[in-house]
C-alpha cells in the first residue's frame, strides 16, 4: 500500500511539472520520500547509503536491500525480479530530458546483471553498481 502511495505522489510531482520529465533537483527531491521509507526498511544509515549516487556501494545486505526497496517503490520490480520494460518507462517519465537517452544506455548496458543473480536484493545492488560505473554523470539514486 505504501509503496503504491509513494508511487502516485512521485507520479502526480512529474504531471505538475513539464511532460518531459523532472528536472534533476526535481527528481532528488520527490525520491526523498522513497529514501527515509526504504532506510527504516532496511536499518541502514545515511553513513552506508547516502553516497550511493557518488558511486560509494558499500556491500553489505542491509545496502543491498536499500537498493532493492528503491527500485520496488519505483515500480521497476515485477514478480520479485528487476524489470527492464519498466525501468525504461520510468526514465521516460521521470528523468530530465537531457540525460534520458543516456540513463536508458547505462539501463540496457547492465540489463543482464541481475539475471546472475537470484536474490533480488544482490541483483538490485550489482544492477545499480553496473549502472553507476557505465555512466556516473547521468546516475541518480536517493
Amino acid at each position: 500500500m505504501i509503496s503504491r502511495v509513494l508511487f502516485l505522489l512521485i507520479f502526480v510531482i512529474f504531471f505538475s511539472c513539464d511532460v518531459y520529465g523532472m528536472t534533476r533537483q526535481q527528481l532528488k527531491n520527490s525520491s526523498k520520500m522513497l529514501k527515509k521509507n526504504c532506510m527504516g526498511k532496511n536499518d541502514v544509515t545515511e553513513d552506508l547509503i547516502g553516497e550511493i549516487d557518488k558511486g560509494k556501494f558499500i556491500e553489505e545486505r542491509n545496502v543491498m536491500c536499500y537498493i532493492a526497496c528503491v527500485f520496488q517503490l519505483s515500480q521497476t520490480v515485477k514478480n520479485n525480479k528487476l524489470n527492464y520494460e519498466a525501468s525504461i518507462k520510468q526514465v521516460d517519465m521521470m528523468f530530465p530530458p537531457d540525460i534520458k537517452e543516456a540513463a536508458k544506455a547505462a539501463i540496457d548496458n547492465c540489463k543482464d546483471t541481475s539475471k546472475k543473480y537470484k536474490d533480488l536484493c544482490e541483483s538490485s545492488y550489482w544492477t545499480a553498481k553496473c549502472m553507476y560505473d557505465y555512466n556516473p554523470e547521468v546516475f541518480l539514486f536517493p
